[in-house]
């Protein structure tokens, strides 16, 4: 046999012996569920990052329910020693001890020799990948990204890892441009500027999801995404049919994640309707966040985090809740200049309608703004139920002109003068001409109200809301 040979006969060697291992089967580390307490799983044998996906399958034989049922998808979540704790994102009853623990599936071939190894492989990335791209708007999907409104398989996406790379704070675009809301209490007296990120703090039924429904219709944006977490299913349909509306939601993505869902799908609801709005940022557009709500996250992050052994702080609040508030949070606003944005709008509930809540007091101290809603104004038939006094806009200095900052200090002298005097008024103790400053507040008060309601159904642009405003203060 001829060298020539040989060297032929090991090319075709080493050809097959790639074929083989392009088409080989990767190996998994398998583990045991050994504890179910409460939420949490516990599993031995398994050595994975935190945050990684895993599955738990019944063996198919023995008389157990789920025998042959689909397997219980998981999160890593914690882990002492040898022992792992997991998160269902799915139904567990009828798992007993000794299921098996799988964590997420590697990609089916392996690279071809010379090739980089996939990152699965390296153990960088078992995280979720859920789906994106245009095929989400006008849809209502899952956690998950499966639909839930009937409308079809999901069409012109692609999946996406949930974990994204901060972007330095130091190479964002800052906040500069207005943004039209379409509800005039806003627009004039607490201008929202283009990537800005404000609460929308309230107590139980003051209409924070009407005026949410408002700014998904009127304001001036590319992609809306909403994110009802935590809500009753009941007020999900409501809000999609009754307050977004069909044209509302013909340039939305709603995520739901019900009240009944499991604390960490509740969790994974608010990360994937973020997700969904950094993509359609990254894109170049211009995006509007309406998260509902932020208190119920955090809520989901203190029922998993005291159910693996945290220790509970502020009102049963472990640690941890505080520290996921900005991790989220921090994720919107401008992108790079010249690229897309994300306008974001987290509700708040304060329990009690008291401001001091632990998770209302974190949210103001991270967002750049409040705006309060008064059930005491909701109660006398005032809506939207804006609190004026006591909300504001950090950056409205920064996007809406000097006359207009003037006009809207100028309106909150006048109808703060009124409020305080409001009880002496309706005693009749108010006499005329002692306080000229508050003859004033008296005889503007109807004008002013005036400029704060507006109805559901009728938009307010920007510029005629401002109008509105200084001929209102002109009038003093």
């Amino acid at each position: 046999m001829t060298s020539s040979d040989r060297t032929t006969r090991w090319q075709r060697y080493l050809a097959d012996l790639e074929t083989l291992a392009s088409n080989a089967a990767p190996l998994e580390s398998q583990g045991k569920l050994v504890r179910v307490a409460g939420l949490v799983l516990e599993a031995t044998g398994i050595k994975v990052p935190l945050g990684s996906v895993c599955r738990i399958q019944m063996p198919s034989s023995g008389s157990n329910p789920r025998r042959g049922a689909a397997p219980v998808n998981a999160e890593v979540v914690g882990f002492s020693g040898d022992r792992a704790y997991l998160m269902p994102t799915d139904e567990v009853q009828g798992l007993s001890s000794g299921a098996t623990v799988v964590p997420r599936h590697l990609p089916p071939l392996a690279p071809k020799l010379g090739q980089p190894l996939h990152p699965w492989r390296r153990g960088e990335d078992r995280g979720l990948h859920l789906p994106m791209g245009p095929g989400l708007l006008g849809r209502v999907v899952d956690p998950h990204g499966h639909p839930l409104d009937r409308g079809g398989e999901l069409s012109d996406i692609h999946n996406e890892p949930m974990v994204r790379r901060p972007i330095n704070a130091m190479d964002r675009d800052p906040v500069r441009k207005p943004l039209d809301t379409g509800v005039r209490a806003i627009n004039a007296l607490l201008t929202v500027g283009r990537g800005q990120r404000l609460g929308l703090f309230a107590g139980t039924g003051v209409g924070k999801s009407v005026l949410l429904g408002m700014m998904a219709r009127y304001t001036q944006a590319d992609v809306i995404v909403v994110g009802l977490i935590g809500e009753r299913g009941r007020e999900v349909k409501e809000f999609i049919e009754d307050i977004l509306g069909e044209e509302g939601l013909r340039r939305s993505v709603v995520v739901a994640a019900p009240a009944d869902a499991p604390p960490l799908m509740r969790m994974q609801g608010a990360h994937y309707a973020t997700a969904i709005a950094e993509y359609f940022r990254d894109q170049g557009q211009h995006v509007l966040l309406l998260m509902d709500s932020l208190t119920r996250y955090a809520m989901a992050q203190r029922e998993i985090a005291l159910a693996i052994g945290e220790p509970p702080a502020t009102k049963g609040y472990p640690p941890s809740c505080f520290a996921k508030l900005p991790q989220l949070v921090e994720r919107s606003g401008n992108g790079l200049p010249g690229e897309g944005s994300i306008t974001a709008f987290y509700t708040v509930l304060t329990e009690g309608d008291d401001p001091q809540d632990p998770i209302a007091d974190a949210a103001r101290g991270i967002l750049d703004g409040h705006i309060v809603l008064s059930r005491e104004l909701a109660e006398a038939g005032h809506y939207p139920a804006i609190d004026i006094e006591r909300s504001i806009s950090r950056v409205m200095t920064s996007v809406a002109p000097q006359n207009q900052v003037d006009s809207a200090r100028r309106f909150r002298q006048l109808l703060a003068k009124y409020n305080k005097a409001r009880d002496l008024i309706q005693l009749g103790a108010y006499a005329p001409g002692a306080d000229l400053e508050l003859d004033l507040a008296v005889r503007l008060h109807a004008d002013m109200t005036r400029l704060l309601q507006q109805d559901m159904h009728s938009p307010a642009l920007l510029h005629a809301s401002v109008s509105q405003l200084q001929a209102v203060v002109q009038g003093a």
